[in-house]
């Protein structure tokens, strides 16, 4: 489990959004999503943990603006395990995917969840890939994937701002950039609007100008 500080503020945050009954059913379920501990040898059999139908309904008990909040922490209070995340992900709605995709930075310091974020970059749902080019892509995508990504989100107007770490991973890209310019060439060739934000990515993928020298130093003045 790691970002505890992050879940913290997450909760105080969700904990002020919600109303008495919201936030007593969110206490029961992160207790039951605690007390059900990870075990993942009891999770590939049976009946579904209680935490997972919590997870289920978060959506009915908290509405849905604040859902994915709600999921996240029960995914964390569970100490769920990148199988557990996988399984979830696997049984789950757009929404419940969304919420897994989004607990990656909290609960997977490495990049074991990549699977996750590849399937969710193969769809055409836009609120799937813009969860999926969060901070967890950011840190673990490799730089050939990462690329695609951006242009995943150009394909089905996703935001680039929903690309995390934007600025810092293009900048100096050079194939990022040729791969840009090939798609806004046949954006219009086909007689197709190049996206605004392309020109913003690729402006991005300038390397940093060299520091300029420092001035040399001036004469001495002879003054003591």
């Amino acid at each position: 489990m790691t970002d505890a500080p992050g879940i913290v503020t997450l909760r105080t945050r969700l904990e002020a959004d919600l109303g008495g009954a919201a936030r007593a059913w969110l206490d029961q379920a992160t207790a039951e999503a605690a007390a059900h501990g990870g075990r993942p040898e009891q999770e590939a059999q049976g009946p579904l943990p209680t935490w997972e139908l919590r997870f289920a309904e978060a959506g009915r008990r908290c509405g849905p603006d604040h859902a994915d909040a709600a999921r996240i922490l029960l995914l964390h209070a569970a100490n769920a395990t990148p199988a557990t995340l996988a399984r979830v992900y696997a049984r789950g709605t757009a929404a419940e995917r969304r919420a897994v995709l989004r607990s990656l930075p909290h609960l997977v310091p490495g990049p074991e969840a990549l699977p996750l974020v590849e399937d969710a970059l193969r769809t055409n749902d836009t609120t799937l890939v813009a969860a999926a080019v969060g901070p967890y892509a950011a840190a673990h995508l490799a730089p050939h994937d990462w690329r695609h990504a951006v242009l995943k989100c150009l394909f089905t107007g996703v935001p680039v701002d929903a690309v995390a770490d934007l600025p810092r991973r293009a900048r100096g890209d050079g194939e990022l950039a040729r791969m840009l310019g090939d798609y806004a060439s046949e954006r219009t060739a086909a007689g197709r609007t190049v996206p605004g934000d392309l020109h913003r990515v690729l402006r991005l993928t300038a390397p940093e100008s060299p520091e300029p020298p420092s001035a040399p130093a001036g004469p001495p003045t002879g003054e003591e």
